[in-house]
C-alpha cells in the first residue's frame, strides 16, 4: 500500500492513544515517510472530526473494526520491590473472585525471567468494587518474610461456611515448588502466613470452595495443580476445615496428564475439573466428583483443540478458563482456530457441560467477523452464579492482536470485553478495555513476553462484572510500568444480537503444538 492510502488508518490508530502529542511523529517515523507529516496531521483532523460527534457518546471508532465503549480504569496495585532477580514495575497474571460485595484480586508482582515473581499481590473491595485497598502476601517469599525465592500462580477462593478468603499459589524453592494456601478471616484485608497442601515439583495451581448450604459438602475446598515430576499427572486435595488443612493428593480413575485443572462446584455438591490435556491429541477435557473429593471419576473428552501460536514470541497458550452457573452447568472457554481458514488466527470458543460427563460441540463467541484478521487468546470467563440456563448472564474478557501477522516490534497488544444475557446463544458488541500495548512493554520470561498464562473476570451477584487486567505503558529508560486495573464500577452484562456459532468450521486444520509443560 502507498503511504497516501495508509493515512486514514494512520489516523485512526493515532487516536487510539489519547494525550500523546508525538503519536504523530511516531507513526510517520514507523512508515519512513517524513514528507507525509502534513497530510498525516490532515488526516488526523479530519478523523478527529468525524469522531467528533460518537466520541460526545463515548465512542471511539476504528477503522476496519468494531465501536469500542470507552471504559475507565483504575489501578488497584502496583510492584513495590526492589529485589535485583525480577523485573520491576510488574504485575502479571491475576486471578479474582467475588462473594456478595467482597472482590479479592491476587497476581505475580515483579516477574522474574526464569519463573515466578517477587511475591503475590492482593488487591480487595469491600463494597463492590466501589474503592479497594492493596497489599502483598506474608510469609511466601523473603521479600514477605518466607523462605522461598519466588512465588507464582495466584488463585482466589471464598469459604461461605466457614467466613474465609483463601490464596492458593506455588512457593518456588531451590529444590522443590510447594502448594500453599494464604487464608484470610477479615474479609481479605488482613492474610496469615501460608498452610501446605503439597510439597514437591508441582504447578499450575486452581482452588474452589462448595458454597451452596444444601449441599451435603458445604465448606469443602478443593485445590488443584499438576505433579511436574509425575508427568504433568493432575491431582485434587480437599480441605474440610476451612483451608487450613488438606487432606491427600488424589488423581481420577486412570490418571489425567495436563496442566491448568479448574475446579467448579455445583449446587448439589458435585465438583467438575476441566484441563488441558497433554495425553494423546491435545485436547480440554474434564473428570469430577459426587462424593466430596473422596474419589473422582475417569476424564472424558470436552473438545480437542486447533490453535495458531500468537506472533511476536508472546507467553500464550490454550489454557481453558471456566465458570459454573446457578444450576450447574460448567462453561468451558479456550483459544481456539478451527473456525478459521489455515488456522491463521484465533477465536475464543465456548463449551458447556450437557449432564454428567458429557458436553455441548464448541460455538466460536462472535467478537468480530469469522473473516477477521484479529487474533484471540488467554480468556477470562465468568457467569453470574445467581443465573442460570437460558438467562445465564456471563462476562468474557480476553487479550488479541488488531493483526495477527505482526512481529515482536509490531504487534499491538488490547484487552477486550464482551457479554451474554442468554447462557451463551448471542452476545454484546465487545469493548476494547486496554491498549494497544507494544510487547516490549511486558516483561520477558523464559517462555515469552508475558502479561499471563492465564487471566480472569468475576461477576456480583446480580450486578456487573470485574476483570481485574495486566495493563502495561512505556518503559521509562528501563523501567517498567505494568501493573494491576480494574475497570472503575464495573462493566455492565448487557448481551446483544450477535449470534454464537458453530458453522464454517475447520477442525483439526492445525492441531495445538506442545508446549513447555512447566508453565510458571
Amino acid at each position: 500500500m502507498e503511504p497516501h492510502g495508509e493515512l486514514p488508518v494512520l489516523a485512526a490508530q493515532a487516536l487510539a492513544w489519547p494525550g500523546q502529542p508525538g503519536m504523530v511523529d511516531r507513526m510517520v517515523t514507523d512508515v519512513g515517510h517524513e514528507a507525509f507529516r502534513d497530510r498525516l496531521q490532515q488526516a488526523l483532523r479530519a478523523r478527529r472530526a468525524a469522531l467528533a460527534a460518537p466520541a460526545a457518546l463515548g465512542l471511539v471508532l476504528v477503522t476496519g473494526a468494531a465501536a469500542f465503549a470507552a471504559v475507565s480504569l483504575t489501578r488497584v496495585s502496583t510492584d513495590i520491590y526492589t529485589d535485583t532477580q525480577a523485573q520491576h514495575r510488574t504485575e502479571v497474571e491475576p486471578d479474582v473472585f467475588a462473594f456478595g460485595a467482597t472482590i479479592v484480586s491476587a497476581f505475580q508482582v515483579g516477574r522474574v525471567f526464569a519463573g515466578g515473581a517477587s511475591n503475590i499481590g492482593w488487591a480487595t473491595s469491600r463494597n463492590g468494587g466501589s474503592t479497594w485497598s492493596h497489599g502483598y502476601l506474608p510469609g511466601i517469599t523473603g521479600n514477605g518474610g518466607g523462605p522461598f525465592g519466588q512465588a507464582s500462580d495466584a488463585v482466589v477462593a471464598y469459604d461461605a461456611k466457614y467466613k474465609v478468603w483463601l490464596i492458593s499459589s506455588l512457593g518456588l524453592g531451590t529444590s522443590s515448588v510447594d502448594v500453599l494456601v494464604n487464608r484470610s478471616t477479615n474479609g481479605g484485608t488482613t492474610w496469615g502466613k501460608p498452610v501446605t497442601v503439597a510439597t514437591g515439583s508441582n504447578d499450575k495451581d486452581w482452588i474452589t470452595c462448595d458454597n451452596h448450604p444444601a449441599s451435603p459438602y458445604y465448606g469443602n475446598c478443593y485445590a488443584e495443580y499438576d505433579i511436574t515430576s509425575a508427568s504433568n499427572s493432575v491431582v485434587m486435595s480437599t480441605s474440610t476445615d476451612g483451608g487450613a488443612t488438606w487432606g491427600p493428593a488424589l488423581g481420577p480413575v486412570g490418571g489425567a496428564r495436563g496442566l491448568g485443572g479448574q475446579p467448579l462446584v455445583g449446587p448439589g455438591g458435585s465438583v467438575t475439573v476441566p484441563y488441558e490435556s497433554f495425553a494423546g491429541t491435545r485436547a480440554i477435557r474434564s473428570f469430577h466428583s459426587t462424593d466430596g473429593g473422596t474419589s473422582w471419576d475417569r476424564s472424558v473428552l470436552v473438545s480437542d483443540i486447533s490453535h495458531h501460536t500468537a506472533a511476536g514470541s508472546l507467553r500464550e497458550s490454550p489454557l481453558p478458563s471456566a465458570a459454573v452457573d446457578g444450576a450447574g452447568t460448567v462453561y468451558v472457554a479456550w483459544a481456539d482456530c478451527r473456525f478459521s481458514a489455515g488456522c491463521t488466527s484465533n477465536d475464543i470458543v465456548l463449551a458447556k457441560s450437557t449432564g454428567p460427563g458429557t458436553w455441548s460441540a464448541p460455538v466460536r463467541v462472535p467478537i468480530d467477523p469469522v473473516t477477521s484478521t484479529v487474533d484471540h487468546f488467554v480468556p477470562g470467563l465468568a457467569v453470574d452464579p445467581g443465573s442460570s440456563g437460558a438467562t445465564a448472564r456471563i462476562g468474557l474478557t480476553y487479550y488479541y492482536y488488531p493483526k495477527a501477522s505482526c512481529s515482536a516490534s509490531t504487534c499491538q497488544l488490547d484487552a477486550g470485553f464482551i457479554s451474554s444475557v442468554n447462557g451463551g446463544a448471542s452476545w454484546s458488541a465487545p469493548a476494547r478495555l486496554a491498549g494497544p500495548m507494544s510487547l516490549s512493554w511486558l516483561p520477558n520470561t523464559s517462555q515469552g513476553r508475558m502479561f499471563g498464562d492465564y487471566i480472569a473476570t468475576t461477576i456480583v451477584a446480580g450486578g456487573n462484572a470485574y476483570p481485574v487486567l495486566p495493563v502495561a505503558h512505556a518503559l521509562t529508560g528501563s523501567a517498567f510500568h505494568q501493573a494491576m486495573y480494574v475497570p472503575a464500577g464495573g462493566l455492565a452484562i448487557t448481551g446483544g444480537s450477535h449470534a454464537a456459532a458453530a458453522s464454517h468450521s475447520h477442525p483439526r486444520t492445525r492441531p495445538a503444538p506442545r508446549r513447555t509443560v512447566t508453565a510458571r
